[in-house]
Parts: structure tokens; sequence; C-alpha cells
């Protein structure tokens, strides 16, 4: 198994459960203590934009859509 195959394989994988990359998130922001909440935070959300994994809805492979502004 080759690099890229191996990225690819853990996109699929956090995309289709995206709760890994909370759970990471609480680990990382667990061990430090709070102490840098507001950049794994960032990071969080950057990993799961990275694999298309924002906002989705368990079970789901489509983003949740907001609702229409009037």
């Amino acid at each position: 198994m080759n690099l890229s195959s191996l990225v690819n394989k853990a996109k699929a994988t956090l995309k289709a459960n995206p709760s890994l990359i909370d759970k990471g998130h609480d680990a990382v922001d667990g061990a430090t203590g709070g102490k840098y909440t507001g950049h794994v935070g960032t990071a969080r959300d950057a990993v799961k934009k990275a694999v298309g994994a924002e906002e989705q809805t368990p079970g789901s492979d489509e983003p949740k859509q907001d609702p229409p502004q009037h």
C-alpha cells in the first residue's frame, strides 16, 4: 500500500465516521488541559472540511443544507 492509497483510505474512513474527528479533538483538548481549545477546534473544522465530513448527519453522504433565508 502506497502513501496515496493510505491517505485516501483515511479520508474515506473519516468522512464515513466524522465522530472519529470529534473524538480526536476531545482527546487533544483534554491532553492539553483546554489550553489550546480554539486552535484544536480550528484544526478539527479544517479536517472535516478536507475530508468532506462537515455538517453531516450520521448515515448521510450529503452535507446538511441550511434552511433558505427569507
